[in-house]
């Protein structure tokens, strides 16, 4: 990343406690859903794949849970805090432009909403589901894929987020997906849900 890059980021992992789903931010509060924990340490496996260079991605796959979706690009909201994808009949999945792209070394942050107000489920609705070694497939813009494999997924408060876990420094290809989740608080969700995956192979 620039260094202009690396301060965003690093405003986003300070500020960014809450993600909103459905065009909705929820309050915040509750306790956690399970407790907070950390994603399994960063240890390259026998399978690892070696680092990408960038490029942005484009398109989305999470076959076990029937992902298949368009990527747009977010930045900073005005308060700061990372964008969320619009809340649109055909939604879409988000990369936070400030993060490494899929396949770089470090947390590539993936953003998509758990349900969009009156046009119902949205595209990351199940993320909750999938399973340690589960694939994930970012396909860039260079006409390359990646390919993670699941490590772990966790449901936290959102008073809670685990900022360290999920934007902290790692020293290979890593992925990041969130979205809301948990019981509902007024017009928002008490929890987010963080899948944590680490690059596996690449390709065309």
């Amino acid at each position: 990343m620039t260094s202009l890059s690396r301060r965003a980021f690093a405003t986003a992992a300070m500020t960014s406690l809450l993600v909103s789903c459905g065009g909705h931010r929820g309050d915040g509060q509750g306790t956690t859903a399970r407790p907070v924990g950390t994603p399994p340490p960063s240890r390259p496996s026998a399978n690892a794949a070696r680092a990408l260079g960038r490029s942005v991605p484009v398109r989305l796959r999470i076959p076990a849970i029937g992902v298949d979706t368009p990527v747009i690009r977010l930045g900073l909201a005005s308060d700061g805090t990372v964008q969320v994808p619009p809340v649109t009949a055909n939604d879409r999945a988000g990369w936070y432009r400030h993060s490494p792209t899929p396949g770089q070394t470090g947390p590539s942050v993936i953003l998509g909403h758990a349900t969009v107000g009156a046009y119902g489920d949205g595209v990351f609705r199940h993320l909750a589901r999938l399973r340690r070694g589960e694939r994930i497939v970012a396909r860039l813009e260079n006409g390359t894929s990646a390919q993670f494999a699941v490590s772990a997924v966790r449901t936290v408060a959102k008073a809670e987020f685990p900022v360290d876990a999920v934007y902290g420094d790692v020293d290979r290809p890593e992925l990041r997906l969130i979205t809301c989740g948990g019981p509902r608080t007024g017009d928002g969700y008490r929890d987010n849900v963080i899948v944590f995956a680490a690059l596996n192979s690449a390709g065309h």
